[in-house]
């Protein structure tokens, strides 16, 4: 089979993306509107990007109308977000938040997600998320336009919550201990409680 992108409509470009690019991690982002009011929904295209400056990247696409999403105008707002990893204890609490509310109705509230206060940025964090990134917006991308288009957001790392139930003997995340879910394609997802080494040859 070969596919020609050029001639696919985007959601099916869409379709075939997410069905080839996986495991995908989520970002599960939590933002804060000018009036105080959160907002909380996940990402699977999402990834670091380098260590100096620590700096992450998630990609919000537009509505199937075309319009931005509430993180997104909140971003843009504020500039500031938290990343929150997802683990397989939070998985429906995640993809309930996925969910279309109005702007300026919360997710925390809306499904219970208990939220606790940054450290330096004003969005709140998942209480239960094992690792939560504080961000600052570095910079956005807008790729395209209309539904589907990207809105490629780079963030600068300020400083993580690492709950200590997700650290090893030696002191670093533990990838079973973490159990984080990954998105395949359609409604699948995968855990890192699955996997092997490879000794690399440097």
């Amino acid at each position: 089979m070969l596919l020609d992108f050029s001639q696919l409509r985007p959601r099916d470009a869409y379709g075939w993306m997410i069905s080839t690019i996986m495991p995908r991690p989520i970002a599960w982002v939590s933002t804060i509107a000018p009036d105080g009011k959160t907002n909380l929904a996940p990402f699977s295209f999402f990834q670091g990007v380098t260590a100096n400056p620590p700096t992450l990247m998630f990609v919000p696409v537009n509505t199937r109308d075309g319009t931005k999403k509430d993180t997104v105008r909140n971003i843009e707002a504020v500039g500031e977000f938290v990343v929150n990893l997802v683990s397989f204890a939070l998985a429906e609490q995640m993809n309930a938040s996925a969910a279309l509310l109005p702007y300026g109705e919360s997710e925390f509230e809306k499904f219970g997600i208990i939220a606790a206060p940054s450290a330096r940025i004003r969005p709140p964090r998942v209480a239960a998320a094992p690792v939560a990134f504080e961000c600052t917006l570095e910079r956005i991308v807008h790729i395209g336009e209309g539904p589907l288009a990207a809105n490629v957001i780079f963030g600068r790392i300020l400083l993580a919550h690492v709950g200590d139930d997700v650290l090893g003997a030696d002191g670093r995340p533990d990838a079973a201990k973490l159990d984080l879910i990954g998105r395949m394609g359609g409604e699948a997802y995968t855990r890192t409680r699955e996997r092997f080494d490879v000794e690399r040859p440097d």
